[in-house]
């Protein structure tokens, strides 16, 4: 049997690609139904205005945190992942069918945040948000976004560190900014913040020490991943993991021109499935990283999997570099 690490490994691989097709599935539906929310997907400053508002909200998150705000961060981002299950829903069902489903996933994560439903929500919540980045940022500023969000992680987590801030915070909430990956069945995400959250009653700052370094060691919920000892029972994937190296996948399946395959509900080309190919051979290198003991920022090896996979695929299909970084009309 092998041993409960490397079946993590093989969970959050199954996870990243339940997002990452599951985006695949979602593009042309969404942009029939008008959800595309700029008019020109090709301008790279959409990207600018994107990484814009990802350090507003890191801001808006960090400052409820402090004030001890934690139940809105809880409120805003649960009842994101119900408006987002509901476009995911409603590329398969009828809207009133899907408003209803979208509902019940924040219903769900209200009252009963276990692991599977946190991960549940987590990948309705990535493939739709993937899917819809994936129609907004073409091929130029796909790349763009992913270059710039790289170096921003890395920055967050090895020099400033304010991403191991913001993972402290929101650990506690068990919110979908987090993919939940168990090393037994018989662990639960209830039961662990219940015993976190008498330990702190118990030991009082001592504890808030503690947690970085305990069995079920925390993790930046929007770029990182770490575990703990030995005796660790789950390894914790942020989200933005899955969802932003997928935006380069949707996008090189929406945009490029090399030819599409063949395959029932899912749009996919050369470059789209070598970009998929290069995310997942990141994810396999920061896992190996993390098992090692230290949290690692995920962004730089997903997004540059997802970047260099993409270019190899478009140029193995004969697309010009030009053409396959988008920037033919600004030549």
């Amino acid at each position: 049997m092998f041993p409960r690490e490397y079946r993590g490994v093989a969970v959050a691989v199954v996870l990243f690609l339940l997002v990452q097709l599951g985006a695949l599935a979602l593009v042309e539906t969404f942009f029939q139904q008008g959800y595309q929310p700029v008019d020109n997907p090709s301008d790279p400053t959409n990207s600018l205005l994107y990484i814009g508002a990802v350090l507003v909200a890191t801001v808006f998150f960090l400052a409820a945190f402090k004030y001890d705000l934690d139940w809105v961060v809880r409120v805003v981002i649960v009842a994101t992942s119900g408006m987002l299950s509901w476009y995911v829903f409603s590329a398969v069902a009828p809207s009133g069918v899907a408003a209803v489903l979208g509902a019940g996933v924040s219903v769900g994560l209200w009252i009963y945040p276990e692991w599977y439903v946190v991960d549940t929500a987590g990948v309705l919540m990535g493939a739709g948000a993937a899917g819809l980045f994936g129609i907004t940022f073409g091929l130029l500023p796909a790349i763009v976004l992913l270059s710039v969000l790289a170096v921003y992680d890395a920055i967050s987590v090895y020099k400033t560190e304010h991403m191991l801030d913001l993972a402290d915070g929101v650990m506690d909430l068990r919110i979908p900014v987090i993919l939940v990956i168990p090393l037994s069945w018989s662990y639960s995400l209830l039961d662990d913040a219940d015993t976190d959250d008498s330990e702190s009653d118990s030991v009082g700052d001592e504890a808030d020490t503690d947690d970085s370094e305990s069995d079920d060691a925390k993790a930046d919920p929007s770029d990182d991943i770490a575990p703990g000892d030995d005796k660790r029972e789950a390894f914790f994937i942020g989200l933005g993991d899955a969802v932003i190296p997928g935006v380069m996948v949707a996008s090189a399946a929406f945009f490029s021109s090399a030819p599409q395959y063949a395959i029932p509900l899912i749009e996919l080309n050369t470059p789209a499935l070598f970009s998929l190919g290069g995310t997942l051979a990141g994810l396999l290198v920061l896992m190996s990283m993390v098992m090692k003991g230290k949290p690692h920022a995920g962004l730089p090896l997903l997004n540059g999997g997802a970047i260099g996979g993409y270019l190899v695929g478009a140029l193995w299909v004969g697309l010009p570099l030009v053409e396959a970084v988008g920037a033919t009309g600004f030549l």
